[in-house]
């Protein structure tokens, strides 16, 4: 459900090279979450980075609320940039998975294929040598 993939890039590169993929691909980049920071300025000792980039792709999200408006719950697509173990990896929540656990409906099943397919497409881009 969940894919990751290690970057061979530090992680100020990574989130810089993920930030330049999500509109090269024709999505938009709605929101980061510094989860670092945030936890830290609230006084909890996080020491990994970690930062959580809403990504969306206008198109498709309307398709998905039109069948559903509930499932704007599950949007927009998230993608996160983390440390763990002296690595930098990059991670999302399969679109497909996601929505299987949501609906049977085939037009749904559809746009996420193609979501995700996009979704690999950026990730790759960012974790690219």
């Amino acid at each position: 459900m969940i894919d990751e993939h290690h970057s061979p890039h530090d992680f100020e590169t990574t989130c810089q090279r993920l930030s330049d993929a999500v509109p090269a691909n024709g999505f938009g980049l709605l929101h980061t979450h510094d989860i670092h920071g945030t936890l830290n300025a609230k006084g909890v000792d996080f020491a990994p980075q970690c930062r959580v980039f809403e990504v969306c792709n206008p198109k498709r999200a309307a398709e998905v609320l039109a069948v559903r408006m509930d499932l704007a719950n599950a949007l927009p697509c998230r993608i996160a940039v983390y440390e763990r173990d002296g690595k930098v990896i990059v991670s999302m929540i399969r679109p497909t998975a996601m929505l299987s656990m949501l609906s049977d409906d085939a037009a749904l099943t559809n746009v996420a294929t193609e979501v995700e397919q996009t979704m690999n497409r950026i990730i790759e881009e960012t974790v690219s040598a």
